[in-house]
């Protein structure tokens, strides 16, 4: 049975270019066991574990003339050798210069003549750690005919569970007048979808959008946002091939203690620091900010639901297989104009409350149900909830998925931080992914090389944000 890409995944295959490749990333550091984890056992790991993630070992196929959307196919000549990759920094590796590797990676396309991820272990790094980098195709991970592929591999204790046989077999790839005949039969069938699906595969993205921006009619508030001029900022412009990468760690406690004190939710605290980091980073640019200043914000998710906050203690990991059934995807203007964190704060949490009452929910059946570590899948669900929005709807993409308050393994090896990396979209310079995992906060800034120099401003004035509410909550 042929399985065509969807039309959303279609779009995303399509929209890529060599200036936007559209993966998703993740950079996990780890404490390297006594027994050591060599490239070899990594390798038996995944290809293990890739019977939970089927379509890793699948490739896009498009169909002759563009007369339909392209299918998944087996890759017969599947090599987990050419995905798995081993790479070292030299010795003692600095964490600046693993930042440095992941830009550079981040900014190659995946080959799309193979199954569309890629998996780096990155020996050399300083005090006896060494790191996992992985990305995956955005038209690949959906959240629920395939997962990301960090999200299997992790374990909940030191001891890995016994390995399950598994014999894998491609399966016949179909003939061109198989998928020939199975685009005209779409034709007659569903004329409709079939010149959407003819339209996206020949560039026109409004084949897509268009749906999506008739599903955003329907909620107010964003219509009122999208009616107004979206901000001009210097996170917009045309963006290069070339990328940089910065991180920020915080501590989730804090953020904790601040929507304890003003009644809101941690995402909101979430936006509201970022807010505060881009005002700083604007003003230290010799950017003109006003009262009215703002920059449009597109934040795919809600990820930290009411029971997920509270302050007793219990597993976040647990508690979000039951919370967090679904996505949200709405715009909100983040008040850089406004001087005080407290009010940038209210406005921010007054704002959110209104889009979860009206806002529309995007369905992720069962992720956080599963062993591992779901926020790689929720960071790629947040990708593509947020394309559902025309790119000149807002200037920056801000993802947010919650991971466990516990200890992860991989291969007996514990994992120390993880920073998530999201993909820039055409004319946006910036995005910001982050993730909580183990009492922390971690922020992956993805940057335009050219455009973004001062990334690395923007993730220290994280932390002064921070700070600042902090100062103001006491």
């Amino acid at each position: 049975m042929v399985t065509r890409l969807s039309t959303q995944d279609a779009s995303f295959y399509f929209l890529e270019t060599s200036n936007t490749p559209m993966h998703v990333g993740s950079l996990a550091t780890f404490r390297k066991p006594s027994s050591g984890l060599s490239y070899e056992e990594l390798l038996c790991l995944v290809e293990e574990r890739l019977r939970l993630v089927p379509r890793y070992r699948q490739k896009v196929r498009e169909v002759a003339l563009g007369l339909s959307r392209p299918v998944w196919v087996d890759d017969r000549d599947f090599d987990i050798e050419y995905h798995i990759r081993r790479s070292a920094l030299p010795k003692p590796g600095s964490d600046e210069q693993l930042h440095e590797l992941v830009a550079r990676l981040t900014s190659r396309r995946l080959d799309e003549t193979r199954p569309l991820w890629e998996m780096y272990l990155v020996e050399g790094l300083s005090n006896d750690r060494f790191a996992i980098f992985t990305k995956s195709h955005a038209s690949l991970v959906d959240g629920e005919s395939a997962l990301d592929i960090s999200q299997v591999i992790f374990d909940s204790a030191p001891t890995r569970p016994p390995a399950l046989e598994e014999l894998w077999m491609p399966a016949r790839p179909p003939s061109e007048s198989t998928l020939i005949a199975g685009a005209l039969a779409e034709m007659v069938s569903r004329p409709g979808e079939a010149l959407a699906s003819l339209r996206i595969t020949l560039g026109d993205m409004s084949a897509s959008l268009g749906g999506a921006l008739g599903a955003v009619s329907k909620v107010a508030s964003v219509v009122r946002a999208a009616a107004q001029p979206v901000p001009e900022t210097p996170l917009n412009a045309a963006v290069s091939r070339n990328r940089r990468f910065a991180v920020a760690k915080t501590e989730l406690g804090d953020y904790r203690k601040i929507r304890a004190r003003y009644g809101c939710e941690v995402n909101d605290v979430i936006l509201a620091v970022i807010t505060g980091a881009l005002r700083n980073w604007l003003l230290s640019r010799g950017e003109p900010v006003t009262e009215s200043t703002a920059v449009r914000t597109s934040v795919p998710m809600s990820v930290y639901a009411a029971d997920l906050e509270s302050d007793a203690e219990a597993d976040i990991h647990d508690k979000a297989a039951d919370s967090l059934s679904e996505v949200s995807a709405f715009l909100v203007d983040l008040p850089v104009g406004e001087p005080n964190p407290v009010i940038r704060l209210s406005h921010i949490a007054h704002a959110t409350e209104a889009q979860a009452i009206q806002g529309r929910r995007v369905p992720v059946e069962r992720l956080m149900r599963l062993v591992g570590f779901a926020p790689a899948t929720l960071q790629a669900m947040g990708a593509r909830a947020a394309s559902t929005f025309p790119q000149w709807m807002f200037n920056l993409t801000v993802t947010n998925a919650p991971g466990p308050q516990m200890p992860l393994y991989v291969g007996g090896a514990r994992m120390l931080e993880m920073y998530p990396v999201a993909p820039l979209q055409k004319n946006q310079t910036l995005s910001i992914a982050l993730t909580s995992y183990d009492g922390d906060v971690y922020y992956g800034l993805n940057a335009d090389r050219d455009a973004m120099a001062d990334v690395d401003v923007v993730a220290a004035l994280i932390h002064e944000s921070l700070e600042e509410l902090l100062d103001a909550s006491r």
